[in-house]
């Protein structure tokens, strides 16, 4: 996966980095090119090694906060009107996800991640809504001011329209942001398959506390007397 350098996503990304009294957040945008070269194919062939085909199907989990079958995309992997529903993914797609996690967290290895740590949104209004929701209630003075920016900047990088879009939702044991004193995150993939790329949409708040440990950096360094 290659990041498409933006200046309006960097933009973005310094105006995520807010410090509230109550919390601390980091938040960043990416664009990658989901277009295969070096170490990316090495990994496509490992993430196959089993003899699975690419278009195979791999079931996901259902969005946080829905129930199985809810969601209006909801089928049966086995093609069985009477099995259990759930959102499907292709094997390829799976390793776009994945690849995008692998780039976005260098320090980390995702290739072992199966496909029911990832959710498929049931709609764009969905995640915008969930997005907002969380950045509001938590900056929102510093957030509102910013909304229509952030949204635009993505509108004109990936065609919203015209996105699946995905959300990575691991267990606290392989979740780079399980550290203690995380108050809330999301991962989101707004994938274009026509133009062969993914928007990558990462956040978290963190207790302040918890701020200087958990790798938010010296700007967000406090001294002893700010923890009495």
């Amino acid at each position: 996966m290659k990041l498409l350098e933006s200046t309006r996503f960097e933009a973005i990304n310094n105006a995520l980095c807010i410090e509230t009294g109550d919390s601390k957040i980091a938040g960043r945008i990416e664009s990658y090119s989901c277009k295969m070269a070096g170490g990316d194919k090495a990994k496509y062939k490992r993430f196959n090694s089993e003899g699975v085909h690419p278009n195979d199907l791999q079931a996901l989990s259902p969005p946080q906060g829905l129930s199985p079958g809810i969601s209006q995309y909801s089928r049966s992997v086995s093609g069985d009107e009477e099995g259990p529903l759930c959102d499907t993914i292709s094997r390829k797609t799976l390793f776009y996800l994945i690849a995008t996690l692998n780039s976005a967290f260098p320090d980390y290895d995702f290739l072992d991640v199966k496909s029911d740590e990832f959710s498929k949104e049931p709609s764009l209004q969905y995640v915008m809504n969930a997005i907002d929701t969380n950045l509001s209630a938590t900056a929102r003075e510093y957030y509102l001011p910013l909304r229509q920016q952030l949204w635009a900047a993505v509108e004109d990088e990936i065609t919203l329209s015209e996105c699946d879009i995905y959300s990575y939702n691991p267990d606290l044991g392989s979740d780079p942001y399980g550290e203690d004193g995380c108050l809330w995150s999301f991962n989101y993939f707004l994938y274009n398959k026509r133009l062969k790329r993914i928007v990558f949409f990462t956040c978290r708040a963190i207790n302040p506390i918890y701020a200087v440990d958990s790798g938010f950096g010296s700007d967000f360094a406090m001294d002893e007397d700010e923890l009495d």
